[in-house]
């Protein structure tokens, strides 16, 4: 028996705007998807699995290719010779919005 969902039954969609806005936060911040402000942006679970979806479908990779397009028009991209350097630390922004849990 396959289950067929009621029309307009279940929770309506996030806008766009605060989809992409929850997304960018995330990403610039390493905020945890949980301690993000559900009256600001939603529920986190959607908004991670907008974020998953997206990721399914290339769509950070095709916002990658046009931003360096774009930037190479702009100011010109040195392609011969390129570097790349990180460092994978703690956010510290998130650690005002996640609750502290005694470990069981």
């Amino acid at each position: 028996m396959n289950y067929k969902r009621k029309a307009g039954g279940g929770r309506k969609p996030q806008a766009a705007g605060k989809v992409f806005e929850g997304r960018v936060y995330v990403l610039r911040t390493g905020c945890p998807w949980k301690a993000l402000s559900k009256a600001e942006l939603g529920s986190a679970s959607a908004l991670h699995r907008y974020f998953l979806e997206g990721q399914e479908a290339g769509l950070f990779e095709v916002l990658w290719r046009h931003s360096l397009l774009e930037y190479d028009e702009m100011e010109g991209i040195a392609w011969q010779w390129q570097s790349l350097d990180g460092a994978k630390v703690k956010a510290p922004m998130a650690l005002d919005r996640v609750e502290r849990r005694p470990h069981p």
